[in-house]
């Protein structure tokens, strides 16, 4: 659980936070590439196992390594951020070997047969598929609304006593939708639903999500908080303590969805550097999206920063500066979106995001393959949509080789 009485500013809880020292005095918490650990004597097994001491058990169950990486995320998630009593926010964070993983030890701790989902359109792919294809044989539906408008999600909710949870995610994936995370969580906690958000896109960085009162944000910490693509992982970070460390860590456990030293290794090395990181990708992102804005080749430009999104207003309320990640709609459709891809130079074709170089994407043929073409289209990912994970390189280097790779069409 994350230090109560932090004082230090965000990149200093970057480096510094979470980090104790280490009993060979390393200057960085090593990797502790042990399966299990050992105990002095049969009573201080004992007394660990029931929570009386605080010791590691099994890998599964924690590792020193892997506590450094979920002390760290926990504090950025709650930086500057007060209880009801006007204590700094304690939250609790458990790391995963995906952020697929943390989604389904979140929604399977919380949820159960016969209860249901409310939820929006635009979600990243594998979300979408977790809810519409693995959890309804499970016994647990989900219903996708248009979060812009509440009316419509109150009554949705009002009139189906089975919802029980509220999944957010802000900004949305690839369309950059936006949402009122304050809007959204008072009318989810007013109606008595759980409230979650995948704040992957905006990171702590630019979004804290737990402001607004909510009981669970997750990030596939593959993304900018790792920011190198040099591993895979998850998180899912709670406000009930309590509930954090009994039900949901034994959810967490038994679905056996845990990360490992190595990874958390590099995790916490990846946040040394998180807040400079994120300066440069969101200062390149507002040049680039001004740069498609004007650009003939270019039907729509969906970045947060700019005032013609529809949801810039929402962005400014609750969000620090557009961020990092855009999309934009070629013109030509479906071939074109291949033939930028294919000319591309210096940009990498991936379809991951969050990495020091800029990685880019077309939507139709890979992050939403697995989505219907009509719920696709419905859901904004048009055939010729490309998303682009705006690196921390040269901006100018960046803007040369989309401009050349984007074909203008004849008159």
């Amino acid at each position: 659980m994350a230090d109560k009485n932090n004082s230090l500013g965000f990149d200093t809880t970057c480096i510094r936070g979470g980090h104790t020292q280490e009993s060979n005095r390393a200057h960085l918490t090593p990797i502790y590439a042990s399966s299990t650990y050992t105990f002095d004597n049969a009573e201080q097994a004992i007394a660990v196992f029931k929570g009386q001491e605080e010791g590691y058990i099994y890998g599964r169950w924690g590792n020193p390594t892997v506590t450094e990486a979920e002390e760290k995320i926990a504090l950025l998630e709650a930086y500057g951020i007060k209880d009801k009593n006007g204590e700094p926010l304690q939250l609790k964070a458990l790391l995963h070997a995906s952020g697929m993983a943390a989604m389904c030890t979140m929604l399977l701790g919380n949820i159960k047969a016969g209860q249901k989902i409310i939820t929006h359109y635009s979600l990243y792919g594998g979300t979408h598929e977790l809810v519409e294809k693995i959890l309804p044989d499970l016994g647990i539906e989900a219903m996708i609304v248009d979060f812009h408008d509440l009316e419509k999600v109150e009554e949705a909710i009002k009139a189906d006593k089975s919802i029980s949870l509220m999944h957010i995610e802000t900004p949305a994936n690839p369309t950059l939708q936006c949402v009122d995370l304050e809007a959204l969580a008072a009318l989810g906690k007013r109606c008595g639903l759980t409230v979650c958000v995948d704040n992957t896109f905006a990171t702590p960085y630019l979004q804290q999500p737990f402001r607004y009162d909510v009981d669970y944000v997750m990030h596939s910490t593959t993304k900018f908080l790792n920011g190198h693509g040099t591993l895979i992982g998850g998180v899912v970070i709670g406000r009930d303590i309590e509930k954090m460390s009994k039900g949901i860590t034994k959810t967490h456990r038994l679905l056996g969805g845990n990360s490992n030293a190595f990874e958390a290794f590099l995790l916490v090395n990846g946040l040394r550097t998180f807040g400079l990181r994120m300066d440069r990708h969101c200062s390149n992102a507002q040049r680039v999206a001004e740069f498609l804005q004007g650009n003939a080749g270019v039907e729509k430009v969906n970045y947060l920063g700019l005032v013609s999104h529809p949801d810039h207003a929402t962005c400014k309320k609750q969000m620090k500066n557009g961020g990092a990640m855009l999309s934009f709609e070629l013109k030509g459709g479906f071939d074109a979106g291949v033939n930028f891809i294919n000319k591309l130079k210096m940009c990498t074709n991936a379809v991951s995001l969050g990495t020091c170089d800029t990685l880019v994407c077309h939507a139709a043929s890979t992050t939403h393959l697995g989505v219907a073409r009509e719920q696709r289209l419905a859901f904004g990912i048009t055939d010729g949509l490309i998303r682009m994970s705006v690196g921390i390189e040269n901006i100018e280097d960046i803007i040369n080789d989309l401009q050349q790779a984007i074909t203008t069409p004849k008159p």
